[in-house]
């Protein structure tokens, strides 16, 4: 197998994982892209990359179910946590876009669509830092204060969790914050309307809408 056949090869199968959901072959592919020489920043952005947004793709068309994009988003991680380190050993760091701080607001345990949203920001090329469900308006400020994200994304899947949203957002004026940071907001009962009203820079529709609208609040020589 020539050097570029193998590479290609690799590189099928890192994105092959993330698109099938095995976490085990995603972390395998991603050792044997090191043991082989790979480069791991070529393996993150060519192999894994490519199979989560294949996956967002077919998920935004209907031909995915949300099931499947979490074992996706779950094997992504598995070949990040290979990759990545390997990265850092030869003195890189992945490029990103910025830092994406994300949460769902206080009141509301929803999980799933913040992590998909997560993976799929981490994919396009930003930082995310997920800071769970249920998280208060301090615990955002805090994290704002001590990050430095670009974009905080609230994520609200009940109604009566939506006020939190606004709570964060009012939060972040009264701490001489708000002009640093972009905020985007989602989630099933959430609308563009909320969004304008409660002063939010963006309302993401679903997740691939979320990378979008992300993009478009970065200056243009950030992108």
């Amino acid at each position: 197998m020539t050097e570029v056949t193998l590479l290609e090869s690799i590189l099928r199968k890192l994105a092959e994982a993330v698109e099938n959901g095995d976490e085990d072959a995603s972390a395998s592919a991603a050792k044997e892209a090191i043991d082989k020489g790979v480069d791991p920043g070529e393996a993150i952005e060519t192999g894994l990359t490519k199979g989560i947004l294949a996956v967002g793709d077919r998920w935004a068309s209907g031909r995915a179910f949300i099931t499947e994009v979490m074992l996706s988003a779950t094997a992504l991680k598995a070949g990040l946590q290979v990759l990545e380190p390997a990265l850092t050993r030869l003195g890189r760091t992945r490029k990103t876009l910025g830092r994406v701080l994300l949460g769902t607001v206080q009141g509301d345990i929803h999980d799933i669509g913040k992590s998909i949203v997560g993976s799929m920001l981490m994919a396009a090329g930003f930082e995310v830092l997920d800071l769970g469900v249920d998280v208060p308006p301090e615990r955002f400020i805090e994290e704002t204060l001590k990050a430095k994200p670009k974009i905080i994304g609230l994520s609200a899947l009940l109604t009566v969790s939506m006020t939190a949203q606004k709570q964060v957002i009012d939060t972040l004026k009264q701490k001489g914050l708000r002009d640093s940071v972009k905020v985007i907001v989602g989630g099933a009962p959430v609308t563009e309307a909320w969004s304008r009203e409660i002063g939010a820079d963006a309302y993401g529709e679903d997740a691939l809408d979320a990378i979008k609208k992300a993009k478009n609040l970065l200056r243009p020589e950030e992108v």
